[in-house]
């Protein structure tokens, strides 16, 4: 019995550092790069492009009509009014379409991270520019960057 309970803590120290080591891998896929190189992305990337110069030139002419409307003219309020619900419009609009070129891309990307994760035992995958673009990643190894190999899994 003396025994057991002297054995029984050292049993239980020796589990400890096992216990505190974690299983779970984090990798990152750079999920843009992966959407480029696939057939049929071309309407995808197309619009995005299209989308975002066209929204951003909208961007800068209701910048100059709010700099405008700012003096007091009710005209100038009324055409930064118009310009600001053009925008919105087209904004969703765009959304819209994007969403409809992306989605057979998304579950192409989606299944091939999955399969790539769940082959090397990541129990997580970060998309890297979301990652970079927000700050959650502070470092990452290289080696866990799996975009290489989602690439050959959608090829």
């Amino acid at each position: 019995m003396n025994r057991f309970l002297i054995l029984a803590p050292l049993a239980l120290l020796a589990t400890v550092p096992h216990a505190q080591q974690s299983k779970n891998r984090v990798g990152v896929v750079n999920v843009q790069n992966v959407i480029k190189s696939m057939s049929g992305s071309k309407t995808y990337t197309d619009l995005t492009a299209k989308s975002n110069a066209d929204l951003k030139a909208r961007q800068t002419s209701i910048q100059s009509l709010a700099a405008k409307a700012s003096r007091g003219s009710a005209a100038d309020k009324a055409a930064l009014t118009k310009a600001q619900q053009d925008y919105a419009k087209t904004r969703d609009s765009y959304i819209k379409q994007i969403e409809t070129a992306f989605k057979p891309l998304a579950t192409k990307v989606n299944s091939a991270v999955a399969k790539v994760a769940k082959t090397n035992g990541y129990s997580i995958v970060i998309d890297a520019n979301v990652a970079n673009d927000t700050n959650l990643i502070v470092h990452a190894n290289t080696a866990v960057d799996l975009t290489q190999a989602v690439l050959k899994e959608v090829k």
